[in-house]
């Protein structure tokens, strides 16, 4: 392994990757060698990232809240970069505010891509990876998983089924050499906080507590990077000043 490009050789996927997390996940990944699949429904954001990303980086226009679009995740990334060693599920939406006035059609698209999907990506590339005996699979989680946030019950609620998807996933594969973790980020500047509470977003930005996404991104590199007889699980970060 290059210290330079430590992941070069490797194939990796992202979903949700044409803003935010994703795309700087993305680009990461590339800038330590990997060739990336940049996956989204966007497809002008798509291209734009991949541009930005450079060579390493190839899109993959899905909708993942599509049944037949999204079970073509696997079979499309292998033909466009070949066997996947490493599966970012970053896709996710938010719904913020009191539950009395959530949208249940907002309820119901935001649970199928925070949890169904993620359940169903992954259940899709691990007999791929099982097969090849080796794999890293990275979930992002939240913040709102490890605490029951008050302004975001809908949306926490999906991150606490993730984590518990993620911990029993784990410890079912590991056997397989396959390494399942969770990053769980406190709030990033990422278009999911145009729905916060305005009241919150201004506090938020007044006492400095968001996190970049890039910073977020160090931190896969760093899961990812580690030698393979070590898991990082869970990873929970946060501005320091978030819990004033």
């Amino acid at each position: 392994m290059s210290l330079q490009y430590p992941l070069q050789g490797k194939v990796a996927a992202v979903t949700g990757a044409a803003s935010g997390i994703g795309v700087a996940s993305a680009q990461a990944m590339a800038d330590a060698g990997a060739r990336v699949v940049l996956i989204d429904r966007d497809e002008a954001a798509l291209a734009k990232a991949c541009a930005a990303i450079g060579e390493r980086a190839s899109p993959l226009v899905l909708d993942l809240l599509d049944a037949k679009q999204c079970a073509s995740l696997l079979q499309r990334t292998l033909a466009i970069a070949g066997p996947l060693d490493i599966f970012h599920a970053n896709a996710g939406l938010y719904v913020g505010g009191d539950l009395v006035d959530a949208d249940p059609d907002a309820i119901d698209r935001m649970l199928q891509l925070n949890v169904n999907v993620v359940m169903k990506n992954v259940h899709n590339v691990l007999p791929h990876m099982i097969e090849r005996g080796t794999g890293d699979i990275i979930v992002t989680s939240s913040l709102a998983a490890h605490f029951p946030t008050p302004w975001e019950p809908v949306y926490a609620s999906s991150k606490w089924a993730v984590n518990c998807f993620v911990q029993t996933v784990r410890r079912q594969v590991f056997k397989h050499g396959i390494r399942v973790g969770s990053i769980s980020p406190g709030p990033v500047i990422t278009s999911l906080l145009a729905d916060w509470p305005a009241e919150k977003l201004a506090e938020a930005k007044a006492s400095g507590s968001l996190i970049e996404a890039s910073e977020v991104a160090e931190v896969v590199l760093f899961m990812l990077t580690r030698p393979r007889g070590m898991t990082i699980r869970d990873v929970v970060m946060m501005p320091t000043n978030f819990d004033l």
